[in-house]
């Protein structure tokens, strides 16, 4: 089953996830349309590869076209519509940067399958359920609803100024009526009812100026209540979603709901701001001794002008935070002198600010780093799917300023990486009048100036997004505090689940408690030291514990993720642990573990059984990803072959903890079939015996545990089958221990 139908049978509230993050840069159209296709493709090696992305674009695009051909023919005018202007819009969007598409698509892919490892997990750890509870819910409702009641408040006090206006007009044109009388006239009765009803009238002026006046006082207290209390909780909370989804976390919604209300709230703000406008009209044309307006007026404009200040300076966020395409999974560590991407928007959309907004970026103010590339750039409505005002900057590098010495200050392997930096972005709206200027930043970023230090760097960066709501504390690491060591699991778990598409079960979670803190553990309040994490070496071990697990991360993602997404490796179980599990197992059951003393290896155990009915179990030596680069390890499992002594080879691996066959279990991932392999007699390149790699291991008499395994002997199974018909055991067995084979 492909990955997309896998998606399609999410739950609704997955799907709703999966919604967020297709748009018109990658729309769910061609998803759907090219499913196959797409997931058969290398998109993150093309993200690296402009070559290898331009001509994945063109393919993609001729895709699209073949799929065009065939609704042609079904006469299918809407999609065919569709589909003539998605392959305008990539064509136009990514013919000059086609490694984007790439990052995009691979970043789509990636988000697919960590949904499908977060639907398939029975239980939510307590960040994620911190994140989702009906209290967050329930304040969005409340919200919203009090943005749109504000809203309404604010058009009907429209009509009351409107209603004042007429009223104040028709005094002026009956006093001015009567002013134009002559003398003689006025003392008539008749004009001096008039005169009554116009104090009458202008009573009801009055009555109306200070109705009007309170309405807009009780619309601007309302706002300003808001803006202080539920508002700010809602855009905090955004803030805090942001960073945990950063550090592999659940998805974070809510930002287009935050926009509507913050666009809601502005509107209304400035519909206010043009009645206590229209009400100074009024005042110039007439006041009288006690008019509201003179008094009330200037207060209540002071106090709309401070509310439009705070919400537009609330309203500028980081929507995407610094991440370079290279590394997906790994943002807010920046590499010198390479690009990164960062987006920015004004949670305020309106059409007045269209381009008029420019926005610059800078970084730190120590002046250790500078920004190269384009920094300035204006936001607009025309980039982001949903018509936001945004910008995004792509084409930033920062690099580090010589020292006065004239060295490099700290450029190289001794790069701090727990030194955090921020991005700083800042600009100016003038609009009816008022000038503001926003300033935001993104979170706290890591600068590396080699590769080998970014594990290192994300490292600091799980740790202060995982321990803080603040987002610019840059002095952290002076005393990093201690983290929730269930918190800090569930963190682990996202790291699986969003890298290498398959989270961690509680089994395997409780393992990673043990090998932390040295012994069995109830994690739930336990609190864990960053040098714990991150500093110190794991008893017995010249690596610490991060350390090796980022390098288990590596191996599944280069070498083994298939077997990883499916479930077949079990990985963190300790020695003692799988000798429980597999004590009573059928001989030739067994299962894969990941290495405990070997960095980025994984092996295998199986149980067996001796003449006198005694359990025995063996484990090869771990395979590393210098072997895995040599022979796939689906392949491995399924060619492996143990020589006993005065036997001859055979394949020990029979089931897959619990019960699965091999076969079943790993038979789809084979590179090939034993059956498909070349015969000598297929020929291959003239001259030569086609071969295959088989890993084979020696098990001595005297020994419960083989040796490490030969090195992967270049051997076709038809060559082997040769060898054993001419060949004794013994002279076999010599050759393998020997290493002396020659084909």
């Amino acid at each position: 089953m492909s990955q997309w139908s896998q998606v399609q049978q999410l739950e609704i509230k997955f799907l709703e996830q999966v919604d967020q993050f297709y748009d018109d840069n990658f729309p769910m159209e061609i998803r759907h349309l090219l499913a196959q296709w797409i997931e058969s493709q290398d998109w993150e090696a093309a993200s690296n590869n402009e070559a290898m992305a331009t001509i994945l674009l063109q393919n993609l695009l001729i895709q699209v076209d073949e799929q065009l051909d065939r609704v042609s023919q079904e006469k299918n005018l809407l999609l065919i519509h569709n589909l003539k202007r998605i392959r305008k819009l990539l064509q136009g969007k990514y013919h000059g940067n086609p490694m984007h598409l790439a990052v995009i698509i691979s970043n789509c892919l990636r988000e697919e399958r960590r949904i499908l490892a977060a639907a398939s997990m029975p239980v939510q750890g307590p960040l994620e359920k911190s994140l989702q509870n009906s209290v967050v819910s329930e304040r969005q409702r409340n919200v919203e609803h009090k943005v749109s009641a504000i809203k309404n408040s604010a058009q009907m006090t429209d009509q009351d100024v409107k209603y004042l206006e007429d009223l104040q007009e028709e005094f002026d044109f009956r006093y001015k009526t009567i002013q134009s009388l002559e003398q003689s006239d006025k003392n008539s009765a008749l004009i001096k009812q008039e005169m009554l009803a116009l104090q009458a009238m202008l009573n009801t002026l009055d009555y109306k100026r200070k109705e009007v006046l309170s309405k807009i006082g009780r619309v601007i207290h309302e706002i300003d209540m808001l803006m202080s209390n539920m508002l700010t909780e809602e855009l905090l909370d955004w803030k805090r979603r942001q960073q945990i989804a950063c550090i592999g976390g659940p998805l974070h919604g809510g930002l287009d709901q935050l926009q509507n209300c913050f666009t809601l709230l502005a509107e209304s703000l400035f519909q206010v701001r043009r009645q206590l406008e229209k009400l100074d009209e009024l005042l110039t044309r007439l006041t009288y001794d006690g008019d509201p307006i003179p008094v009330q007026r200037p207060q209540l404009l002071e106090k709309v002008n401070f509310l439009l200040y705070n919400l537009f300076r609330n309203s500028f966020v980081v929507e995407r935070q610094p991440c370079m395409p290279t590394h997906p999974q790994r943002p807010m560590v920046l590499k010198t002198l390479i690009q990164f991407t960062v987006k920015l928007r004004l949670l305020i959309k309106l059409p007045e600010l269209n381009y008029q907004i420019r926005v610059k970026a800078t970084i730190d103010n120590n002046r250790r780093f500078v920004l190269c590339g384009t920094h300035v750039k204006a936001m607009n409505m025309d980039e982001s799917a949903n018509g936001s005002l945004s910008v995004e900057f792509r084409h930033l590098q920062p690099k580090e300023m010589k020292s006065s010495a004239g060295s490099k200050g700290n450029e190289g392997p001794h790069m701090v990486t727990e030194e955090l930096h921020s991005i700083s972005f800042e600009t100016q709206v003038c609009l009816y009048g008022l000038t503001i200027n926003l300033e935001t930043s993104s979170l706290p970023v890591v600068m590396i100036s080699n590769v080998s230090q970014l594990p290192n760097a994300w490292a600091s960066i799980i740790w202060y997004n995982l321990s803080t709501n603040d987002p610019q504390n840059l002095s952290f690491f002076n005393n990093p505090p201690a983290a929730t060591l269930s918190q800090l699991l569930e963190v682990l778990s996202w790291q699986f689940s969003s890298y290498v598409g398959r989270g961690l079960n509680s089994e395997q979670l409780n393992m990673l408690a043990e090998k932390l803190m040295g012994q069995q553990v109830s994690y739930n309040d336990y609190q864990l030291s960053w040098a714990k994490f991150c500093k110190e070496h794991l008893p017995g071990k010249s690596f610490t514990f991060w350390v090796w697990l980022e390098a288990i991360l590596d191996l599944i993602k280069k070498h083994i993720l298939p077997l990883w997404i499916d479930g077949y490796i079990m990985g963190f179980v300790s020695k003692e642990k799988e000798r429980i599990l597999l004590k009573d197992k059928t001989p030739g059951t067994f299962l894969l573990r990941f290495s405990e003393s070997n960095l980025g290896g994984i092996t295998f155990t199986w149980v067996d059984q001796l003449e006198n009915g005694d359990v025995t179990f063996h484990s090869v030596e771990p395979y590393n990803k210098g072997r895995l680069s040599a022979l796939p390890f689906a392949d491995i499992l399924r060619d492996y072959k143990v020589i006993m002594a005065d036997n001859v080879p055979e394949n020990p691996l029979k089931y897959l903890y619990p019960d699965i066959p091999k076969d079943k279990a790993f038979g789809k991932h084979y590179s090939c079939q034993p059956n498909e392999v070349s015969k000598p007699s297929d020929g291959g390149v003239k001259g030569y015996v086609p071969s295959v790699f088989i890993p084979v291991s020696k098990i001595l008499n005297d020994s419960t545990e083989p040796h490490s395994p030969s090195d992967l002997l270049p051997m076709s199974p038809s060559v082997y089958a040769v060898l054993r018909e001419h060949l004794s055991p013994t002279v076999i067995e010599t050759a393998v221990c020997c290493k002396l084979f020659h084909l």
